[in-house]
């Protein structure tokens, strides 16, 4: 009984050490850097939000599990991919990021690190082409992968089969309710925040542009409708793709293009994002309108509230 113990305890050791070690597949970068590398990745799957400031942080953790050999430092490279013109993915060069230090003195450490836009942009270009200096230029859907490669205390060099993916999404798609809202027909108050669906999904188009499904208003059944978002501005174009945006299948107005039609729904503090990152109820503060020729304007004010699942 004692030696199927023994020989027990040996095969869980020996499966242990098979976990954490190395094989000898080569990496180009690195010059020969095996792959593996006795760390794990807190997050695979970081998402980057546009809109939500370039010095913004988003941040991971690296486990590092230290034996005989230690890790001293982690390199982070990085890399970008975005789609060319025919849909293709296409990735930039291939980047140092930074250097995290490893204390070594301990059996299991934890190095916390975080990245912003402006960490993720630098030095990085696709075709030739610099990242640029602003997110909003972004395309949903790209990306940013991040890879470790761990440097011993023996001099040898192992890169992590482990990455992160920090993939591009937007800050202000999402599910609303509407909080306040009026609608003037011809100058006359005929619905207010009770007539607005409980509801409303607003999906990005890109980085910068939003769509309204089904809804105009307190009118369900609605085609979509667009808008952009720029430095926390909204702007609601009276055309979108070439072709008029509508209202009830009559041409929008707004408060550049109409403002005495639009006197009624407070365009001197509408059009703008009221950001909560408190609890991420943002709020959208829209005017906009129609006019239906021979009969008059219909003019809209509501706040969206997101909604926090």
């Amino acid at each position: 009984m004692k030696k199927i113990k023994i020989y027990s305890l040996v095969a869980l050791l020996f499966a242990g050490f098979t976990f954490v070690s190395c094989d000898d597949s080569t990496d180009e970068l690195t010059g020969g850097a095996a792959l593996g590398g006795e760390l794990l990745v807190k997050k695979e799957l970081v998402g980057y939000v546009v809109g939500n400031g370039l010095t913004t942080s988003y941040d991971n953790e690296l486990s590092i599990f230290q034996g005989t050999e230690k890790v001293l430092t982690v390199d982070v490279y990085k890399t970008f991919t975005t789609k060319d013109a025919n849909g293709d993915d296409i990735t930039s060069n291939k980047v140092l990021l930074r250097t995290l230090t490893a204390p070594a003195v301990a059996q299991h450490e934890v190095v916390p690190f975080g990245v912003n836009y402006n960490d993720l942009a630098a030095n990085l270009s696709v075709g030739g082409v610099a990242l640029p200096a602003t997110d909003g230029l972004l395309s949903i859907g790209d990306y940013w992968t991040l890879s470790y490669v761990s440097n011993l205390n023996n001099g040898q060099v192992h890169e992590s089969s482990k990455s992160t993916k920090i993939a591009v999404g937007t800050r202000f798609s999402g599910t609303y309710k509407c909080v306040d809202a009026q609608y003037f027909r011809l100058g006359v108050l005929t619905y207010t925040t009770a007539n607005w669906p409980s509801v409303t999904t607003i999906e990005a188009v890109d980085a910068t542009t939003y769509r309204v499904l089904g809804y105009l208003g307190a009118f369900s059944n609605h085609p979509s409708w667009y808008f952009t978002i720029v430095n926390d501005v909204i702007t609601i174009p009276l055309t979108y793709g070439g072709a008029n945006q509508l209202g009830n299948g009559q041409p929008f107005i707004s408060c550049v293009s109409n403002p005495a039609d639009m006197a009624q729904v407070n365009c001197g503090s509408s059009n703008v994002v009221v950001r909560d990152d408190i609890t991420g109820k943002d709020q959208l503060k829209m005017s906009f309108g129609y006019y239906t020729p021979g009969s008059g304007p219909r003019t809209f004010y509501q706040v969206m509230e997101k909604i926090v699942q």
